[in-house]
This record gives structure tokens, sequence and C-alpha cells, in this order.
């Protein structure tokens, strides 16, 4: 055994044979969040920045960060020098330019943007959009990986929303915009196992699970894929049609749109998105769960999923915090 050079930052240290890297780190007084110190606690995560960590350093991780080589620094004995990152890391932009604009319903916009360079991103992860002044927003991927240079986005339009309206009424094709790299752990993975999916969003919550579904089908996913999509009433749906269509051409695809007020019509259920889909679903013991919306959606949703015999590691969310009571 000889120690290991550990790269932090612009600093370098030794881990020494024995010692893991929070010991290492600590003994250098490089900050670092820790607990448990037996990996109970994750706090002290870390992220290998050039290549896979030890395997055992990922042991408790959901698959998601173990994908994207996160580790626990107090279960890590280096077997090589690593490169790692603590903390959020240094935000970084390309730029884009809209190449389409299109009303999905009246608040919701599709937007179509080309980057100059390919994002390696995950169906289901989400960008920060930067306009030229600075201001920006995080908006969900709505399309799989196929199209790494063409990106979609739903925009809804919030009240009092700056950049909402902007993009809807003053945004213009051909105009430039920055993206940022991809960030976000909800998000399907095409090597994981092939159980069943259960996905549930509300308003352009759709736009991370129709990357999903796409991504998925795409990768000819083998287990049941199950679709609920919820508004208060009708004229918050959209996409209905290409997800009837979608269900059609694919048997394991299944697709239920959802409306919690008023008169719900032929084809589509009455009642919150997750009380009808915890309702038919019973079971999701094995299920993966992907939930995307409202927050106060995405908390019941996660209770009920549990309750209902899925795994908490087999549960990811993407809750949209806005300020606006008109979601549902």
């Amino acid at each position: 055994m000889q120690t290991r050079k550990i790269s932090v930052g612009q600093r370098e240290l030794g881990c020494r044979p024995g010692e893991s890297v929070l010991d290492a780190l600590l003994r250098e007084q490089v900050e670092i969040a820790y607990g448990c110190r037996q990996g109970a606690c994750q706090s002290c995560i870390a992220r290998s920045l050039d290549g896979a960590p030890p395997a055992a350093a990922q042991a408790g991780l959901k698959d998601v960060l173990r994908h994207q080589n996160h580790f626990l620094a107090c279960l890590c004995y280096p077997e090589r020098d690593m490169a790692i990152g603590i903390g959020s890391p240094e935000q970084r932009f390309c730029q884009a330019t809209v190449t389409g604009k299109q009303l999905l319903n009246a608040e919701t916009l599709l937007l179509t943007l080309h980057t100059d360079q390919s994002l390696d991103y995950c169906a289901g992860q989400f960008v920060n959009l930067k306009r030229g002044d600075g201001l920006q927003r995080s908006y969900s991927i709505a399309n799989n990986r196929v199209h790494a240079r063409n990106l979609t986005f739903h925009i809804r339009r919030l009240a009092g929303g700056r950049f909402s309206a902007w993009a809807h009424d003053e945004l213009k094709l051909g105009d430039l915009l920055e993206v940022s790299d991809p960030q976000g752990l909800c998000y399907y993975l095409p090597s994981g196992q092939p159980g069943n999916l259960l996905l549930i969003g509300t308003g352009s919550g759709l736009a991370p699970l129709a990357g999903i579904v796409s991504e998925a089908l795409h990768h000819d996913h083998a287990g049941q894929i199950h679709l609920y999509h919820g508004s208060r009433e009708m004229d918050g749906l959209y996409w209905v049609e290409e997800m009837r269509g979608l269900a059609a051409q694919h048997a394991n695809f299944h697709y239920t749109p959802c409306v919690s007020r008023g008169d719900a019509p032929d084809g589509v259920a009455s009642g919150r998105a997750n009380d009808v889909a915890m309702k038919q679903l019973p079971d999701l013991k094995g299920w993966r769960v992907y939930l995307c919306g409202h927050p106060d959606m995405v908390q019941q949703s996660k209770r009920q999923a549990f309750l209902n015999g899925a795994k908490f590691d087999d549960i990811y969310a993407d809750a949209f915090h806005v300020a606006s009571a008109t979601l549902d």
C-alpha cells in the first residue's frame, strides 16, 4: 500500500495507507461536512472527477449518484490517485439558439433550442437557462438523449414570472440563450433494472417524464411504464393525443390523464393524479417511481409510493418550487 494523491480544487494532499479520504481531508483541514463516519448519514458525500471511485465507497448510494461517480469520503480508501469535488461544482454554460416556439396550451410553451455543443445529460435532468442580462431559471429537458444538441422545454407562464413571461412574449427564433450543464438526480438510467416504472406529474412536470418515457421506450424497456399526468381542469393538460398515440404504439406504455376538478370526459380519470395512480397500482414492490411537479403532490406521492411497497431508493423526485398557488 502506498500514499495516494488527492486533488481537491487547487490543493493536493496525501492519503496515507489505511486512511480514508475523509480522514485525510480533515487532517489537512479541508472543509467538508461529515457525521457518523460509517456511511450511514451520507453527510460526507463527494464526487470523483477522474473516473469511478472504489465500489465500496458507494455503498448505500442511489444508482443515479453512483452513476455520477459520487462516493462517501468516510468509506473511500483510494486505490489510485484521485481528483475529487466537494460541494456544488462551478456552473458551466454553453450557448444555444432558439429554433422553435409552440404553445402546448394557453399557458405552456414548447421551447426548442439548438446548442453549440452536445450536452451529456440523462432524460429527466434539468438545466439553467440564462438570458443576456444574467436572469436564469431552471427547466427540465423534455426529450431523450438521442437529440443531444436539440433540447426541448415546457415553459409555463407564471403569475409575475419574469423569465417565463419574457420567454412567452419576447424571445424570438434565432435569439441566443445560455444553457448550463445538466443537473438533478431524477432521471432514467438505461442500464438500470428492467422493472416496472410509475411516473406521476402535474402541470409542466410532464416535461421530464416525457423525456424519461421516450428514453425508456427508445431502449426497449422491458417492464411496464405507467404515466399519470394531472391538472385541475382539462385546459391544463396537454400532449394528450400525443401520449395516447405513443401508448397505441407500445403495448407496455400506459397513459392516464387526470383532472381534479369538474367533470372528466371519457378517457380522462377524475381525481388527483397521485391518488388515481396509487389506487390503480396498490402494489409497487420492485417498481421505480418518478415524481415531478407541484411540491405538495411530490411529497404526498413519496409517502403513498412507499406505503404501496416502493423502496425509498427507487423513488426519484423533482419538485417544482414556484411562487404560485395556481398549480395543482
